[in-house]
C-alpha cells in the first residue's frame, strides 16, 4: 500500500513539475497569441508555419516547374503563333494556352505576360475558350502571353480545390513562372501577370511570394485581405461553390480549425498577401468597374491606398458605368494594361 502511494506521490509530482516548466517556457512570438481574454491560443490557433496557405511557408516552397510542352498547334493570330501546352507542377500535367510572337525574337527571349484567368467552373472550362479577346491584344502586342488552365480545369490533371482555402492554383502558377523561366523563347528576366477576379488574387499572392514577377495588372481583382473576404464579401450573384459536394467551404473549415479574424489575427494575416505589401515585387495597376456585382469595388481602392502609403508603384483606374469584365470600356481599360506592361516590362 506504501508503495503505490509513493508511486502515486511521485506521479503527480512528475506531472505538476512538467506542467510548470511548459507553462513558463517563453513562446516563440510568431506562434504566441494572447486573446482579449488572456487566453493562449498557442501553436495551434497562432501562426501555423506548416500551413500551406501561410506566406512565410509559400516562399520556402521550390517550384521548379518543367519544360515546356507543345501539345497542339492552333491556328494563327494575327502576327502571333497558338499553341496548346502543359507544364509540370506538384506531379500534375497542367495545360495551358501559350502565343508566341512572330518575326524576329529580341536577343534576350520575348518578353512574358503569364495570364490569370478568373472563376470558371472547371468542369465547363476550355482551353481555347473565355478570354481570347483579352489574350489576343497581348499577343499583337509583342509578348508571349501564358494562360494556365489551373489543376482539375479542362484536361489537367487533378482536383479543382478552388483559389481561396487552398494554395493550389497559386502553385500551378509559380510552377509556370519556373517553367516560363526556361523557355528557350522568353527573356526570364522579363515576366509580368495579368489576373482577373480570383485570377487578381493569385497575382497578388505569388507578387509577395515570388521577386520574379517584375509587373503586374489585376482587373476586378479578389485582392482583399482574408478578413475582408470573410466580412466583406456578399456576392450579390450565385457562384457554385468549386469544392465536392458536402465539403464545407474554406471560411467555415478556417474558422472551425484557427479561431475568427478577431480571435486570431495572427494568423489570418500570416495567409493574407494583404500583410506583406512591403514585399510585393513590382508595379501594379488596378481596374475595377464600380457597377461590379462579383467584387466589391472597395477591395481594389483599399489596395490602392496601402500600396501608396508604404510608396509602392500602383496606378487606379474605377469605371463609373462598368461592371466585373469591364465590358463597356474594354479597349480603353486593355489599352492602359498594355501601355503599363510596355513601360515596366519592355
Amino acid at each position: 500500500m506504501r508503495k503505490l502511494i509513493a508511486v502515486i506521490t511521485v506521479t503527480i509530482i512528475f506531472f505538476v513539475f512538467w506542467g510548470f516548466q511548459k507553462a513558463i517556457k517563453p513562446q516563440p512570438e510568431h506562434l504566441k497569441y494572447t486573446a482579449d481574454n488572456g487566453e493562449n491560443f498557442g501553436e495551434k490557433n497562432g501562426v501555423d508555419l506548416s500551413y500551406p496557405l501561410v506566406i512565410e511557408y509559400m516562399r520556402k516552397q521550390k517550384y521548379e516547374g518543367s519544360e515546356i510542352t507543345i501539345e497542339e498547334t492552333l491556328q494563327s493570330g494575327e502576327n502571333y503563333n497558338r499553341y496548346v501546352a502543359s507544364y509540370r507542377s506538384d506531379g500534375l500535367k497542367i495545360y495551358a494556352l501559350l502565343t508566341i510572337p512572330m518575326g524576329e525574337k529580341p536577343k534576350n527571349g520575348w518578353p512574358v505576360i503569364i495570364f490569370n484567368h478568373g472563376y470558371i467552373p472547371p468542369r465547363e472550362y476550355v482551353t481555347t475558350q473565355r478570354y481570347i479577346a483579352y489574350t489576343d491584344v497581348f499577343s499583337r502586342n509583342g509578348y508571349i502571353v501564358f494562360k494556365s488552365d489551373y489543376r482539375g480545369h479542362g484536361n489537367s490533371e487533378g482536383q479543382a480545390v478552388g483559389g481561396y482555402g487552398s494554395s493550389a492554383y497559386t502553385i500551378d502558377i509559380l510552377n509556370a513562372l519556373s517553367s516560363l523561366k526556361k523557355f528557350k523563347d522568353a527573356n526570364p528576366n522579363k515576366i509580368g501577370m495579368w489576373g482577373h477576379s480570383m485570377g487578381g488574387f493569385i497575382t497578388l499572392r505569388s507578387m509577395v511570394i515570388s521577386k520574379d514577377i517584375k509587373v503586374s495588372v489585376i482587373w476586378g481583382g479578389v485582392v482583399a485581405s482574408y478578413k475582408d473576404l470573410i466580412y466583406n464579401w456578399r456576392r450579390t450573384t450565385f457562384t457554385p461553390s468549386p469544392l465536392p459536394s458536402g465539403t464545407r467551404r474554406w471560411r467555415d473549415l478556417l474558422i472551425a480549425e484557427y479561431g475568427s479574424p478577431e480571435k486570431n489575427p495572427q494568423f489570418w494575416n500570416s495567409i493574407s498577401a494583404n500583410a506583406y505589401l512591403k514585399d510585393i515585387s513590382g508595379p501594379l495597376q488596378l481596374q475595377h468597374g464600380q457597377l461590379d456585382a462579383s467584387v466589391p469595388i472597395e477591395f481594389s481602392e483599399k489596395l490602392e491606398k496601402e500600396l501608396k502609403k508604404i510608396g509602392k508603384t500602383v496606378e487606379f483606374y474605377s469605371y463609373p458605368m462598368d461592371d466585373h469584365n469591364l465590358t463597356n470600356n474594354f479597349t480603353t481599360a486593355i489599352g492602359r494594361s498594355v501601355d503599363f506592361f510596355d513601360k515596366y516590362l519592355k
